[in-house]
């Protein structure tokens, strides 16, 4: 166990190492536990989250709010419309003054080619840790409430397991590639198989997949990639299915729907669970568009853990809280 993960960012996957992720898990079932005995455990006792909202939120504000009340601390709902940003207050100043007035900042930031940056000048003025609740780049609280669902599902020896990470149509905005990129990066870790399945014209960033390829090669697990969502599907111990946007092809929405609108097969239907294996689990982050990219009786049905996952984000975050904000 890594002891002391005091006062460090947590804004790309790869910024803690297995073992410190495995510490995060031990720490996030933990409290889980204590959560369910109705145990305190008020670990950040007067302390203050700042999170800073750029981009709108369901699970995300909830499961961070939730998780600092119940670690005996408060968090600040910031939207970012409401504040002087956009007057002129930049990244250095809200480093310099939210790492004075607050014990922890946390940001969500998705716009293409600024988010991420966003967050690490950020960081390089922040006295305390810097949280990414998602990027365009990255989404790691998400990623670690996956892995911790996955073993919570599958067991701890999850070698030999296949983990298909997969594009599916989806009728809304060109969401972000953040999810599809940290789950590449992070499940080689625990020994997964992972098969990326994406239409062409939705690839994902080339460092992000030389460092996936660079994580599977040390950790001796295999990552390929495939253009055939039923293809990828056989034999799949886990089907995570969701939409991402072409922004490696384009950023203009009405192209990129065109785009997206030519694979509306590529959904998450029966038949496709078939595919896998008997125990085959379907996860997703949330929100799925119904129907389109998901059908319900996927979602719905016994292979699902859709909940599970969202549970878990509440757990997870609460433990990266404890460890770096302490």
């Amino acid at each position: 166990m890594q002891s002391d993960l005091r006062g460090r960012d947590l804004i790309s996957d790869l910024d803690f190492s297995k073992e410190e992720v495995e510490t995060i898990l031990d720490v996030a079932w933990d409290l889980k536990r204590k959560r369910a005995l109705g145990e305190p455990h008020a670990y950040l006792r007067d302390k203050v989250l700042a999170m800073l909202f750029f981009f709108s939120s369901t699970r995300t504000r909830g499961s961070f709010e939730a998780g600092m009340a119940q670690l005996g601390g408060h968090a600040a709902f910031i939207e970012s419309r409401t504040t002087q940003i956009s007057h002129g207050d930049t990244e250095k100043e809200m480093g310099e003054i939210f790492g004075r007035y607050f014990d922890g900042i946390a940001i969500r930031h998705v716009d293409w080619g600024i988010g991420n940056r966003y967050l690490n000048l950020v960081a390089e003025a922040s006295r305390v840790p810097v949280l990414n609740m998602q990027c365009e780049i990255y989404h790691p609280h998400q990623c670690l409430a996956d892995i911790m669902t996955i073993i919570e599902k599958k067991g701890r020896e999850l070698r030999k397991k296949k983990m298909v990470v997969s594009w599916a149509y989806a009728s809304s905005y060109l969401k972000p590639i953040s999810v599809p990129q940290s789950l590449i990066l992070q499940m080689p870790r625990f020994g997964l198989d992972v098969t990326l399945a994406h239409p062409p014209e939705f690839k994902l960033m080339p460092e992000i997949m030389d460092q996936a390829q660079e994580q599977a090669k040390k950790f001796n697990t295999s990552f390929e990639v495939v253009d055939d969502m039923e293809e990828a599907c056989k034999d799949a111990d886990i089907i995570y299915a969701k939409s991402w946007g072409p922004l490696l092809t384009t950023q203009d929405p009405e192209e990129g729907k065109k785009i997206q609108d030519q694979y509306q097969h590529w959904i998450a239907d029966d038949a496709k669970m078939a595919l896998g294996k008997d125990d085959v689990i379907y996860m997703h982050p949330l929100p799925a568009d119904r129907k389109i990219e998901v059908a319900d009786s996927v979602i719905d049905g016994k292979h699902s853990v859709v909940f599970d996952q969202a549970e878990n984000r509440m757990h997870a975050q609460k433990a990266v809280m404890a460890l770096t904000m302490r």
